[in-house]
């Protein structure tokens, strides 16, 4: 993998409209972002390593994390969908601890002034009308950015065991008496 394949960003498209899903991936892909696409959002938690959680048993969380290495900048899903919206799993994935600070986006061929408030009062960072253009798909870049600096700059908290103590100067030399 070359320089351009780190730099790209990756992007989960959820809609369960394979139409709508192949025109979102066609403009992703255009803009140079990888991209994955799946047809529900529950299909999408899975993805992500969160699953739903059916025992619920004395944990309040609705989903549990299990796989944290997927590598994903942003989410972008429709909002009417069968069984979980769009709504429901953009608060599912505020409510994770790994994934919380990922953009979403949801995107609804409705234009209902109530429900577009309240995707963005939970933390969606656009709502986009349907059909999406290539225009939309630029908004885009300024939430990955941002969410790419705030994950450079989180990247030491992230590390395990030993290394959490060792001083961040490591070139320092060692003085012997």
């Amino acid at each position: 993998m070359g320089m351009a394949a780190e730099n790209q960003f990756h992007v989960l498209a959820v809609d369960d409209s394979i139409i709508d899903r192949m025109l979102i991936e066609r403009l992703l892909k255009t803009s140079s972002f990888n991209v994955t696409t799946v047809d529900s959002a529950s299909k999408a938690l899975k993805f992500l390593g969160l699953v739903e959680d059916e025992m619920r048993t004395y944990d309040t969380h609705v989903a549990s994390e299990i796989n944290q290495d997927v590598d994903v900048n942003l989410i972008i899903t429709d909002y009417c969908m069968p069984g979980m919206t769009g709504y429901d799993l953009l608060r599912k994935i505020k409510e994770s601890k790994s994934f919380k600070d990922i953009p979403v986006v949801i995107m609804s061929s409705e234009n209902v002034p109530s429900r577009i408030n309240r995707c963005l009062e939970e933390g969606a960072e656009e709502f986009f009308l349907k059909p999406v253009q290539l225009s939309d798909v630029s908004k885009l870049k300024p939430h990955l950015l941002k969410s790419k600096v705030k994950e450079e700059n989180e990247q030491p908290i992230k590390r395990k065991g030993m290394e959490e103590t060792q001083s961040p100067d490591k070139t320092r030399p060692k003085v012997s008496i």
